[in-house]
């Protein structure tokens, strides 16, 4: 019988199917192979897969800020500047309009400014409005503002009052109010007043070339802060039930030979923003200096009708 000749590349049904079979079979043991040779624990992940993210600090209560010039009621004018009532029909206008501050962003800082002066007396009356901006994601922007406003109180030489301990045990920062993780106050009177931050620093969130809060013509000293009420209650302190927090300033003060000026400021902070109302009354001649009482009552009430009037 004669043989079949060989020719490469052709192939029978049968050796076809098989080559498909060894092939599949092959594949399968390979694929178990892998599968069950590799534990899960070795498989590389990618380190940042399925982490979360950073969490992001809130931001404060407040986006905007009120007209400052317009926000104190006529009625409270009159009472607080006593002598326009004396001045003709347009200067006594003038004078209850006020001028407002020069400032760069009304969104983030505004102030308004009133006077009235009669020969014996002038009252001066200022406002300043700042909204704190925290520009780091881990700081909430009432924590920041809660920075600045301790830096002003301890500016103003009161004490920051130690703040009592949390629910865990642990005292808090008396610049945020937050727990210390360190078991001890994150900073104290001393080391923020060493932080306090020169003109135009944007660190605690006051812009850059905006105004300090203090008004023109304000006392630069506190040699004589509430000059004779100490055993009245009436000397600079901390006060209740005012914003989330606030403290009252009193300053007396000699100006010539016979003059005596009375510059009272109530500060106070409700979320992200803080409020200075500053009050100022001298008298010259035989006039009595101004009274304390008086005039830190006057510029208490309001202080109250603006942390209302930021409640709205």
């Amino acid at each position: 019988m004669q043989r079949k000749r060989y020719a490469p590349g052709r192939t029978g049904p049968t050796a076809r199917t098989a080559v498909v079979l060894a092939l599949g079979l092959g594949l399968g043991a390979g694929l178990t192979a892998c599968s069950a040779g590799t534990p899960a624990d070795d498989i590389a992940v990618d380190a940042k897969a399925g982490q979360a993210a950073a969490p992001v600090a809130p931001p404060g209560r407040y986006r905007t800020l009120f007209e400052p010039c317009g926000a104190v009621p006529q009625a409270t004018l009159k009472d607080l500047l006593p002598g326009a009532a004396a001045l003709p029909d347009a200067e006594r206008d003038k004078a209850y309009r006020g001028v407002a501050a020069v400032t760069y962003d009304t969104d983030r800082r505004v102030g308004c400014t009133w006077k009235a002066d009669t020969p014996d007396t002038s009252h001066r009356l200022s406002l300043d409005i700042e909204r704190v901006v925290s520009y780091d994601a881990a700081v909430s922007d009432d924590d920041r503002a809660q920075e600045v406003y301790v830096r002003k109180q301890l500016a103003a030489g009161i004490p920051v009052p130690t703040a009592p301990p949390t629910a865990t045990g642990a005292p808090t920062d008396p610049a945020t109010g937050a727990p210390s993780a360190t078991g001890k106050p994150a900073a104290d009177a001393t080391a923020l007043a060493g932080k306090a931050p020169s003109a135009g620093a944007t660190s605690t969130g006051t812009p850059t070339g905006s105004p300090t809060g203090t008004p023109s013509g304000a006392p630069t000293g506190s040699a004589a802060p509430g000059a004779g009420s100490t055993a009245t209650g009436l000397e600079p302190r901390v006060l209740d039930g005012l914003g989330d927090v606030a403290y009252l300033d009193d300053a007396l003060t000699t100006v010539g030979a016979n003059s005596h000026q009375r510059a009272v400021s109530v500060v106070f902070r409700t979320s992200n923003v803080i409020v200075t109302v500053w009050y100022r009354e001298q008298t010259t001649g035989s006039a009595e200096a101004p009274d304390s009482a008086e005039l830190q009552e006057k510029a208490r009430n309001l202080a109250r009708q603006l942390a209302e009037r930021l409640e709205e």
